[in-house]
């Protein structure tokens, strides 16, 4: 992560840097018609959607699980997590670094597309609006859209 710091306030994207030249690099993804970012630092890999297992019984943000190279990988739906209604293509999963969400095993969300890698400086992050949110990190102002930045373990606290 400190490398992708440092390449982002040298290179091109220096002007994403905020006064102290740090950057988190995120990547940005839909969920119906709103995009939303995460840390790359927490994310494994991204994979195309197959076919899941449901569970019986499961909680209703839980799709199933599929076999994502001998691990069982437990697929949460964020829309139902964000109460999304909107319909999409869920083609993409996202899947998790199990270091970086504690003891929840593997997870992945699956998403309607994943766009792109974005640096993020901390100015470029209003925490005011997500005050009373502990799964949201804030609203990042891109050129000319909001994204949503969210917390991968949301999941976990959602009974």
């Amino acid at each position: 992560m400190a490398e992708s710091k440092t390449r982002a306030s040298e290179g091109p994207d220096a002007e994403t840097a905020d006064s102290s030249g740090e950057t988190t690099q995120v990547l940005e993804f839909g969920l119906g018609s709103e995009t939303y970012c995460l840390d790359i630092g927490v994310i494994d890999e991204i994979v195309d959607a197959g076919d899941l297992t449901r569970i019986p019984n499961s909680p209703a943000h839980v799709e199933g699980v599929m076999d994502l190279r001998g691990r069982t990988t437990s697929i949460i739906n964020p829309k139902t997590v964000f109460d999304i209604d909107e319909a999409g293509e869920q083609n993409r999963i996202i899947v998790f670094d199990p270091d970086s969400i504690g003891d929840q095993g593997t997870i992945g969300w699956v998403v309607d597309e994943v766009y792109q890698v974005s640096d993020v400086g901390v100015n470029d992050v209003d925490e005011t609006t997500t005050a009373n949110d502990d799964n949201v990190h804030g609203i990042v102002k891109a050129e000319d859209r909001f994204i949503v930045w969210v917390d991968p373990n949301i999941a976990a606290s959602t009974e």
